[in-house]
């Protein structure tokens, strides 16, 4: 997933390089990327771990969410005004959890900055073509195995443990997949606008 973002005073910053999207809905995704050298480290080892899915280390503010291309102009308006009334945070990264047996997922633990990860999550759903069903409540982490065997998740529980990073968090991005590609980021939105 992306990085930086670009151009300080910028509310946001389009990432999508003026590609059009093809057909008529899109997954749409939000996240918080975890900056360098922990984004690199965190997703070496989901990497590691055989995990599929190991795309870049990243805290999930809105899952894969299927909505009209239509729409799109609407949600980023909508992100936008979200990021604009949320402030920038701290985000300290601590050791490892899991959900198992649940699910087969072991992620890095948010240590601080919970709260400010469920107040935007909740905001970003509040758009009406962002909402989705849930399985589980949010609960906002790093995965660093997924899906993969007993013994791969175990090693990466033990591996990170010990993990800790602390960041400021001054934006969040949109990123898009339509099926054809991986997710792309879309758009950045600066925090504090």
């Amino acid at each position: 997933m992306g990085g930086p973002v670009a151009g300080g005073a910028a509310r946001s910053v389009d990432r999508s390089g003026g590609v059009p999207l093809a057909g008529d809905t899109v997954q749409v995704g939000i996240a918080v990327d975890i900056p360098e050298p922990w984004g690199a480290q965190l997703t070496r080892r989901r990497i590691e771990a055989g995990d599929p899915l190991a795309v870049p280390a990243h805290v999930t503010l809105l899952g894969p969410t299927e909505i009209p291309v239509a729409t799109l102009p609407a949600v980023e308006g909508h992100l936008a005004a979200v990021a604009a009334a949320h402030l920038p945070f701290a985000l300290h990264l601590r050791g490892t959890g899991t959900f198992r047996p649940v699910t087969q997922v072991v992620f890095v633990a948010v240590a601080a900055g919970i709260s400010e990860c469920e107040l935007l999550a909740a905001a970003i759903a509040g758009a009406p073509e962002l909402h989705r069903e849930t399985r589980f409540p949010y609960h906002p982490h790093v995965t660093v195995a997924q899906d993969v065997a007993p013994e791969a998740l175990d090693k990466a529980y033990e591996d990170l443990a010990d993990f800790s990073a602390m960041f400021e968090v001054d934006a969040f991005t949109l990123f898009s997949h339509s099926g054809q590609a991986r997710w792309q980021p879309r758009r950045d939105f600066r925090l504090g606008g």
